[in-house]
């Protein structure tokens, strides 16, 4: 550790200390610490801890969790994750884990501690995936509370057990992805036309498996209509203030290039000539400094919000208990239901496990097995059972 002295100069009291040579010769630090020597004291051992940590302005004795994922969230979330992302931790974080373990020290929480918290949640009617959510940020919290900040010496986030719910294996059916059938879809596009803005994010969506902030950030750049692909390297996200932001994928499996049928790409041709016609008719009052696919008649973006209150009409307007995410799990379920590869299905929807795709449509592959069964005991003379 760093060792200094203090001195009076003047009026004020300053501490002194040496660093790290460079170069063969001896590096000091010399600044005012106040008006009296305990006050200059007290000013060298904070600096001389500051310099101990590499500059980290953490005080390790008496820091509170809640401190601590403040400190966390603006050195680290703010500056490294993605908006929405910073988001949905700064929520966790104000919500679940300070009103838990924020008032304890940080240097005292233990793993029991942290266990009572996790169970609570899982008594709490969260959901599975908001709990695992969760468990990510605390984890990750306390990791870093180890390296790189040195604030405490082990991670007890390390040995929290997910709430027994969690473990189980939560059984996913039709209803619970909020499939729909083919004529459902043709259903809610005779209720948005193509002249509609919900059209073409509609078509989209059912044709590529494609997110909401993906088929909203989509622009025709990335779209060959000779070759007919797809290029998904984008997402939209909209924030309470009305700000749109633009930003690549959460994860590297998310940026994928994709094939499309004639059936969109037909679409897609008579989306954009209706722009065209759009653009001469607005003339100067046409938004013209995008390139968006999916886009209000005077040329303005389609956000995820204006995909939310539509998709939420569906549901008044109709017996269909729809969510836009629907048309993914839908064209996904009916690609593997009709004999595509799951190893496809996974690049086709950016997922960066085969497991992830897997396990989402295990309704899906669970047939598939049958399906497996049966052709071997018609391979072998036997009448496959009726379902």
């Amino acid at each position: 550790m760093a060792r200094g002295y203090v001195r009076k100069r003047g009026n004020g009291w300053y501490y002194v200390f040496d660093t790290a040579p460079i170069d063969g010769k001896r590096q000091r630090v010399e600044h005012r610490g106040g008006d009296t020597k305990p006050e200059a004291e007290d000013a060298l051992r904070k600096a001389m801890e500051e310099y101990d940590r590499g500059g980290i302005q953490v005080q390790l004795s008496n820091i509170s969790v809640a401190d601590y994922f403040d400190y966390w969230y603006q050195q680290y979330v703010v500056k490294e994750l993605k908006r929405n992302t910073q988001l949905n931790y700064l929520n966790i974080i104000t919500k679940y884990i300070k009103p838990e373990i924020g008032i304890y020290k940080i240097q005292n929480m233990n793993i029991a501690a942290l266990q009572r918290m996790f169970d609570k949640l899982g008594t709490s009617g969260l959901a599975k995936h908001t709990v695992e959510i969760i468990g990510t940020v605390v984890k990750n919290g306390f990791k870093m509370a180890v390296f790189p900040y040195q604030i405490i010496k082990d991670n007890p986030a390390v040995y929290i057990r997910m709430p027994r719910f969690a473990l189980e294996s939560n059984e996913v059916t039709r209803e619970s992805l909020h499939l729909i059938t083919l004529s459902q879809y043709h259903e809610i596009l005779e209720i948005y036309p193509p002249a509609h803005l919900f059209h073409m994010p509609l078509v989209l969506a059912f044709n590529t498996g494609m997110r909401r902030g993906e088929v909203c950030a989509l622009t025709w750049d990335k779209v060959d209509l000779d070759a007919g692909t797809i290029r998904i390297d984008k997402n939209m996200a909209m924030f309470k203030n009305k700000e749109i932001v633009i930003s690549t994928p959460k994860t590297p499996a998310s940026i994928r290039t994709i094939m499309i049928g004639q059936v969109l790409i037909d679409e897609l041709k008579a989306k954009r000539k209706a722009q065209m016609e759009n653009r001469i008719r607005y003339r100067n009052l046409y938004v013209d400094n995008n390139n968006f696919v999916c886009t209000h008649e005077d040329g303005s973006p389609v956000t995820p919000h204006s995909i939310k209150h539509y998709s939420e009409k569906v549901q008044k307007l109709t017996d269909i208990n729809f969510k836009f995410h629907s048309l993914r799990h839908t064209h996904a379920t009916m690609l593997l239901e009709n004999g595509a590869e799951p190893k496809e299905i996974q690049v086709r929807l950016g997922h960066s496990k085969l497991e992830t795709t897997m396990n989402t449509y295990v309704h899906v592959t669970q047939k598939m097995e049958k399906n497996t069964i049966n052709i071997m005991d018609s391979i072998q003379g036997k009448r496959p059972a009726a379902n």
